[in-house]
């Protein structure tokens, strides 16, 4: 994906902005020490603690890196009033009918940073996730699988 099709619910914008904090204010310090440590056993041309250590800290400035660059560029859905209930959008929940097998499911539609399936957040980018999107109550959708197709029927959208 693209750093400009990043897109965060509020929650996950706050996530993100923790993770942030937390490697920039505690992660960052707790390296520089293990680096001071590591330089203080002597030679650091065949000390192990020192290279793990300056790997770790070139992972977290990296990410530290990554992060404000995503956070700079995100695009925040606002999980209030501007959640359309006429049809799908992102931030929106879902409550949709596996037909053939009569089974209900609930999704929160996400942009894909933050979709967890275990959390029942989808991207809009999956096959289900796009073609959910725009559809209203009562429409049917087909979805493409690895063998075959699922359509789903979907039955509510809140906020």
């Amino acid at each position: 994906m693209s750093e400009n099709g990043i897109i965060l619910t509020e929650a996950g914008l706050r996530t993100y902005e923790r993770e942030l904090d937390e490697l920039k204010r505690v992660r960052r310090s707790e390296i520089a020490e293990r680096i001071k440590q590591a330089i203080e056993y002597g030679d650091i041309s065949e000390n192990s603690e020192y290279d793990s250590a300056k790997n770790e800290q070139a992972f977290i400035e990296q990410r530290i890196t990554d992060l404000e660059r995503m956070l700079r560029r995100a695009t925040i859905i606002r999980e209030d009033q501007s959640i359309s209930l006429e049809e799908v959008s992102l931030g929106a929940h879902v409550r949709i009918l596996l037909l053939d097998k009569e089974q209900e499911f609930q999704y929160i539609l996400v942009g894909s940073m933050e979709a967890n399936p275990l959390q029942k957040r989808i991207s809009n980018e999956s096959p289900l996730g796009k073609a959910l999107l725009g559809k209203k109550v009562n429409d049917i959708v087909d979805v493409p699988l690895a063998n075959g197709m699922a359509r789903y029927k979907i039955l509510e959208i809140a906020r």
